[in-house]
């Protein structure tokens, strides 16, 4: 195997084994994404569009190449087979060794470009669920808090109505007992009125009497005025 094969081939194995790496459920989404997020990974990640456009482009090349000599090499089999002058059995095997050597790299070539593009997808998708993760811990405790202030609004709400209530009572007992207070006072009104009255006239009837008195008195002192002249 070449040296480009070789390095395609590592690459594949590389990429397989992050693959299964990150399909390892032990590790939390938020792990991969703190890690994503690294200083390091972050200084790489500024220019990995380019890099991965750049070994997306590598990769394809490598992979249009393996397709070229795939069909090279099986046209030159094919020909060879079909020519009507005989042909020895090591051109055959070469011929097959050669073939076998181009799909070899077709396959190699073409699980690294497959697993180069499902380890970004994978990745991108690790880091929205760890993003979606952290947002959806965020709104529960959004959620907890605003029930929270919720159920302390409402105990708020009941105990200013029970106090309302309690004030409420409190004015129509203060009602009832104004009303008692003002029937009592009518009462006594109505009583001192009576007494007044009566005072009135007995005061009238005294003064009646004293005029009587008077009068009396005068008549008595005329007669004895008159008597003292006979």
């Amino acid at each position: 195997m070449s040296i480009q094969w070789t390095l395609i081939a590592g690459v594949m194995y590389v990429e397989l084994a992050v693959t299964i790496f990150l399909l390892i459920p032990i590790i939390s989404p938020q792990r991969w994404h703190s890690i994503f997020k690294s200083r390091f990974l972050r200084s790489i990640g500024n220019m990995s569009h380019i890099y991965f456009k750049v070994f997306l482009g590598v990769l394809s090349l490598f992979f249009l190449d393996a397709i070229r000599e795939m069909r090279k090499y099986s046209y030159e089999l094919s020909e060879q087979q079909r020519g009507d002058h005989g042909y020895h059995l090591d051109a055959e095997m070469q011929a097959h060794m050669r073939l076998f050597r181009a799909q070899r790299n077709f396959y190699i070539s073409g699980f690294s470009l497959f697993l180069w593009v499902v380890l970004q997808r994978l990745m991108t998708l690790i880091s929205n669920l760890a993003v979606a993760m952290a947002e959806g811990h965020a709104a529960l405790k959004q959620a907890k808090t605003a029930s929270e202030t919720a159920a302390q609004l409402l105990k708020q709400d009941k105990a200013d109505k029970e106090e309302d209530q309690q004030k409420e009572a409190n004015v129509s007992n203060e009602i009832k007992e104004l009303k008692e207070d003002k029937r009592r006072l009518e009462a006594e009104r109505d009583a001192a009125l009576k007494q007044a009255e009566a005072v009135s006239r007995e005061y009238d009837r005294m003064l009646e009497e004293h005029a009587k008195l008077q009068e009396q008195m005068k008549k008595a002192s005329g007669a004895e005025e008159s008597k003292k002249d006979d």
